[in-house]
């Protein structure tokens, strides 16, 4: 019997058997795993025998939260980790080499960003193009080319990738597609009917929810051809080519790195991505009213929004996500301070973190994008004035007036 979303991911511990009979899959906080038979213990290192060897590699608590996420996202496996950007660094570290080109979004997150810097450091070739139009990617390709790397929805300006084009494009031409959904979360969109091969999720964000805990996961959709991938190591050769590019971001990326999930934090995610698609529908809805305020406001210059008919890609997320999202951005009018205007709000809280239950504001030029440099934010369309909103599940009446009062003495 086919089941919806949340049904799917409140009952998925209970697939299997659960110790004493418990409803959620139970903290397992052991480093190291025994076994009565040592050849057991060899069979499961090969890869022969399904268990685990050591806390660093996963245990049973993480294994549930990643069969939650792959769930979510229709895909056949998943590894987690300690962070979203730890996540993505594993499989960075895991698929490239010196050399290699990868072809990336230029609306980009700038932890990534800077991410993308270091491996430029070490050897790897990165191209930054626009994704609202696929013919950008498609003449940023090389022979050497490895990867595409697209964001659903981009932080801060909410420039929309051209998402199924692009996964047309990789498939024709044999690349791995890898998109970063934490923007929109599973309950929003699937990047697998887009042809994504690989999906990062910051769990830290929608899919925990809560602000609580961090972490990350990477999940293979199945749709990739990992005997076309030229990095493959042959010592992960010897499961199904279908595991090979997850096995190997395990290894090298998980093992060898050691952005391991703790037990504790994975039950914290997973009991907070039980209740994912309400929090979105509820924040989404904020998020579309909110934005309608501002940009009707005279003290507004611009608004970053999805849900308005007015941004560039309106119609392509109507078509793609299931709602459009609760972060926006906002430019104030010329001449009012930003600072002053946050220290206003009195329920809005100021905070680098989204995809809370709290509705929060952050100065995006002068936190998490200043070092970037004025060139880089100009490129990127983030003026001085812009204040970044990942919207909450308040009551929306409340938000309205705190924004009202806050522009009002502006």
């Amino acid at each position: 019997m086919k089941r919806g979303f949340t049904t799917t991911i409140l009952h998925s511990d209970l697939e299997s058997p659960i110790e004493h009979h418990s409803v959620h899959k139970p903290l397992h906080v052991a480093v190291a795993y025994g076994y009565p038979d040592a050849r057991d213990l060899a069979r499961v290192f090969k890869g022969e025998l399904p268990g685990y060897v050591y806390g660093r590699q996963g245990n049973p608590t993480t294994a549930a939260l990643e069969a939650k996420v792959s769930k979510m996202e229709d895909g056949i496996a998943t590894a987690s980790f300690s962070t979203g950007m730890a996540a993505i660094a594993a499989t960075f570290v895991a698929l490239l080499r010196a050399g290699d080109h990868v072809v990336s979004s230029s609306f980009l997150f700038g932890n990534t960003n800077s991410l993308f810097d270091t491996f430029r450091a070490l050897g790897c070739e990165v191209s930054f193009v626009d994704a609202t139009d696929v013919d950008n990617v498609a003449r940023a390709i090389r022979p050497n080319t490895r990867l595409v790397f697209v964001e659903t929805i981009a932080n801060p300006c909410t420039q929309i990738a051209d998402l199924a084009r692009i996964g047309a494009l990789c498939a024709s031409r044999g690349l791995l597609y890898f998109v970063d959904n934490t923007m929109t979360s599973p309950y929003l969109f699937r990047p697998k009917r887009t042809q994504a091969g690989l999906v990062i999720n910051s769990l830290t964000k929608y899919i925990g929810g809560h602000g609580n805990a961090l972490g990350g996961a990477v999940t293979d959709t199945g749709l990739f051809d990992w005997t076309r991938f030229p990095n493959i190591h042959d010592t992960y050769k010897t499961t199904k080519p279908a595991l090979w590019g997850l096995l190997q971001i395990r290894k090298k990326g998980l093992r060898d790195v050691g952005g391991t999930l703790a037990a504790e934090v994975a039950h914290r995610l997973a009991t907070g991505a039980e209740t994912l698609a309400l929090r979105m529908e509820r924040s989404c809805a904020n998020a579309l009213q909110l934005a309608r305020f501002l940009a009707r406001h005279p003290k507004v210059k611009k608004v970053y929004y999805p849900g308005l008919e007015d941004h560039p890609q309106h119609k392509l997320a109507g078509e793609l996500f299931r709602a459009y999202g609760a972060l926006m951005s906002f430019e104030l009018a010329d001449g009012i301070d930003c600072f002053d205007f946050l220290n206003r709000l009195k329920l809005v809280i100021s905070s680098s973190h989204l995809g809370d239950n709290r509705t929060l504001a952050i100065p995006i030029a002068h936190t998490i994008y200043w070092e970037m440099g004025p060139a880089r934010r100009a490129e990127m369309g983030i003026a001085d004035s812009l204040i970044r909103l990942s919207i909450g599940i308040e009551d929306i009446d409340d938000l309205m007036d705190d924004f009202q009062q806050a522009l009002e003495q502006a």
